[in-house]
Parts: structure tokens; C-alpha cells; sequence
């Protein structure tokens, strides 16, 4: 008899354990030291950290036409205030310049204006996205800075520039005002005291 027959005929009648998963005597069970504990902690931080804080798309957007016009202005926003962004009349404080930009390159760019905008209390902005008239795909990055516009809650009103300003390849941004400016506001007008 060879060693595959002693073995089957040691074995017979032998049935497995229920319940059990079988084990591997020579092997004790793995436990974690506090090190790998820590170490896998810290992994999961990091992948839980890694959640990109820009919430500007990436997806599919309405697209526009080279010469299609970018308006919009939130519920609430005065008539004039809207007529005097349309018309350049704001002092520009801030440009933002996305020429020769990929989309996923142009919604950094403009996350990080957008961002920095709101951090330094800036109310009226330039974003030149060009018309894109020459491009495989006319009007995208101007789609994709349209849309942008309309996910951002400080944003209350927006309008294709005016000619000296890029016209239809640029769009005026109107944020709204931080308490600070609303205090000044206020105090200009002689409402001191007065909510608005």
C-alpha cells in the first residue's frame, strides 16, 4: 500500500467539525499589534480626508453657443444692482483669466478664485472663459463657468461682459455682501442700527 491508501483508509469515517472554520495548527491566529492598529487608523483618516472640498461639476452641463449670453440673478437681487453689473458699471475687484484651460483644470482654478473672493470680502469679479468658437467643442468651458456660477450660494447675480471687458467670452459675478460690508452700507446711508 502506498502513502495516498494509508492515509484514505486512516481517514475513513472521519467527518469535519460544524461550526468551526477548520485551523491550521501550526499557525496561531494573527492578532494586530498596537503599531498596525494605529497604522490602519491612520490610513482610514487619510482616505476619509481625501473627500475633495470642490463641489463645482464635472458631469455633463447644458452646453452653450459661442455667442450665447450668461445671465442670471437670484430672487431678491434689485433691478438696478443687476442693470449696473450687466453694464459694467461695478469696479471689477477681482479676474480670474481660465484661456487655454481644460475643464477639470479651469474648475481648480476657478474653485480656489471663488474661494479666496469670499475669504478677502470681494464682491464684484471678472471670469474670462473665452467663447471656445475654434474648439472641437464651441462654448464648453463657458458652459461648464456658467453652471459653476449657479452652484455657488454666495453668487447672487451674473452676466455676460460688456465688449471692452471680453464680452461674450468673459461674465461679470456679483457676490453677496459680507456682514462687514453690510455695516458700511448701513452707515454710509446713515441706517445705522437698521437691518437690511
Amino acid at each position: 500500500m502506498d502513502e495516498d491508501d494509508l492515509f484514505k483508509e486512516a481517514m475513513e469515517g472521519v467527518e469535519p467539525l460544524r461550526g468551526e472554520a477548520p485551523r491550521n495548527p501550526e499557525r496561531p491566529p494573527h492578532r494586530s499589534s498596537p503599531g498596525e492598529l494605529e497604522r490602519r487608523k491612520a490610513a482610514a483618516e487619510h482616505r476619509r480626508n481625501r473627500v475633495d472640498p470642490n463641489f463645482l461639476t464635472l458631469g455633463e452641463v447644458p452646453p452653450m453657443g459661442p455667442y450665447d449670453l450668461l445671465e442670471w440673478k437670484k430672487d431678491g437681487v434689485q433691478n438696478g444692482v443687476y442693470r449696473k453689473l450687466r453694464l459694467g458699471r461695478y469696479d471689477v475687484e477681482a479676474r480670474l483669466d481660465l484661456h487655454r484651460k481644460t475643464v477639470k483644470e479651469a474648475r481648480v482654478e476657478m474653485f480656489r478664485f471663488l474661494q479666496t473672493s469670499l475669504d478677502l470680502g470681494v464682491r464684484t469679479l471678472l471670469i474670462s472663459h473665452g467663447k471656445g468658437e475654434k474648439s472641437d467643442t464651441p462654448g464648453r468651458l463657458k458652459s461648464y463657468v456658467g453652471q459653476w456660477l449657479l452652484q455657488v450660494p454666495q453668487v447672487i447675480a451674473f452676466h455676460s461682459a460688456q465688449p471692452r471687458h471680453g464680452g461674450y467670452g468673459a461674465v461679470y459675478a456679483l457676490l453677496k455682501k459680507t456682514e462687514e460690508k453690510r455695516e458700511e452700507t448701513r452707515e454710509q446711508h446713515g441706517l445705522k442700527g437698521v437691518r437690511t
